[in-house]
């Protein structure tokens, strides 16, 4: 029960803050700027591994709950526990969004700006980055000291702050989620919930193929 609701809370910051941000830069007309945005999520993903990464691993992300199951650095039987304490969280959040902010109309919902095809193309290779950096720096159910927090906060940050005009830069099925069934922006959001899984689960495939067969045991 204690990583559940970790989880959902550490979920519910990410997209709390995250999409808070989308939609405060939309209300103020640009006060808080794409970079301050991509800056927004960095450290809220930051902060809740800081929180909460002793606790559950801080996973927040139903991509990497799965792939880390792939990985045997997490056990199968609590996936369907943890997706469901990360959705409830984003659904939460959004909820507190359209609370506050009842005009928006996405919600900081991920929705494409070019072919959709291309945006799936790149949310896979978006999320494969990702889970490249959280695998080699997590253990799946604890993160390692303060290299994690640090890591995985910059990665977001930075894929946020080139890909974010573009895709949204999810990669998480839940920051999608959460927003998109909220303000029933559904169009387009298989995308968003396929891509980040097929990303993580071909970057656990990489971390196989260049290091020894060990590096994505249970004992890495």
């Amino acid at each position: 029960m204690k990583r559940f609701i970790a989880e959902t809370i550490g979920t519910f910051g990410l997209v709390f803050c995250g999409t808070g941000s989308i939609v405060i830069n939309e209300v103020t007309l640009g006060t808080v700027t794409h970079p301050g945005i991509a800056v927004t999520f960095g450290l809220i993903v930051m902060a809740m591994i800081y929180a909460f990464g002793d606790i559950s691993g801080a996973h927040i992300n139903p991509a990497v709950t799965i792939a880390f199951a792939y990985a045997k650095k997490f056990p199968w039987k609590d996936v369907p526990l943890y997706i469901l304490a990360q959705l409830l969280g984003a659904l939460l959040a959004s909820g507190f969004i359209l609370l506050l902010f009842p005009d928006s109309e996405t919600l900081g919902a991920t929705l494409p700006q070019i072919a959709v095809w291309r945006v799936f193309v790149f949310e896979i290779l978006l999320s494969f980055f990702l889970m490249v950096v959280i695998i080699n720096v997590s253990t799946g159910s604890k993160e390692i000291g303060v290299i994690a927090g640090i890591a995985i906060g910059g990665v977001v940050l930075l894929e946020a702050m080139f890909a974010g005009p573009i895709t949204g830069a999810s990669m998480n099925p839940a920051r999608s989620i959460g927003p998109a069934v909220v303000s029933w922006n559904l169009q387009h959001l298989w995308v968003y919930i396929v891509a980040p899984v097929i990303g993580c689960l071909l970057a656990v495939v990489s971390c196989r193929l260049v290091k020894d067969d060990s590096c994505c045991d249970t004992n890495c």
